[in-house]
Formats: C-alpha cells, sequence, structure tokens
C-alpha cells in the first residue's frame, strides 16, 4: 500500500530565505526553539511524500527468553543507551561473526 501525502515542507528557491543556513545542529535547535516555521509560509511549497507501508525492509525472529535473563539484557541495553532489540542484535551478530559457522 502506497500513501501519497501533500504539505509543505521544502523552501523555494526564487528569493533570498529569511531563514538563516546553519553550521550546527545546535545552531538550528536554538533557531526553530524560537520560531515557528509558519512564520516562513511564504518561502515553502508543496512537496509529495511517498510511504511505502506494505513490506517490512527486514525479517523478523520471535525468541522466548526466561525473565530474568531479560531483565538483564535490558538493563545491559539502557546502560548502553541503546534499546533492548538493537543490543540483542548487535550480540548475535556479533558471536556469529566470531563464530567458525558461516
Amino acid at each position: 500500500m502506497l500513501v501519497k501525502m501533500k504539505g509543505r515542507l521544502s523552501m523555494k528557491k526564487n528569493k533570498k530565505s529569511k531563514i538563516p543556513k546553519f553550521k550546527t545542529y545546535e545552531e538550528a535547535a536554538k533557531f526553530w526553539d524560537t520560531h515557528e516555521f509558519t512564520e516562513f509560509k511564504d518561502e515553502l511549497e508543496d512537496v509529495d511524500i511517498v510511504f511505502e507501508l506494505n513490506k517490512p525492509r527486514t525479517e523478523s525472529l520471535v525468541l522466548r527468553i526466561q525473565k530474568d535473563i531479560k531483565e538483564r539484557l535490558q538493563k545491559a541495553a539502557r546502560s548502553k543507551g541503546l534499546n533492548v532489540s538493537t543490543l540483542a542484535r548487535m550480540w548475535l551478530m556479533e558471536k556469529l561473526s566470531n563464530s567458525e559457522i558461516s
């Protein structure tokens, strides 16, 4: 299923912008913390956005584990600033790359 949307997202090219050029994300964040994009409506134009919702990007694996193992995994993931599935995927890939089975 494809979903098409129209929105006012990109800047028009024909006149000088009132939106400054940013050197860092921090500069952009400070600017947008004190401004609304609606202040620049005259500089925006309609664009098409397409979302592909019909097919997953990756395969899924359902894995049943004991509660204490899940809790330990969650604690380890939290300490690394990751979500549980990301850490589990990283550890699985690391183990597979170190294994003799290809």
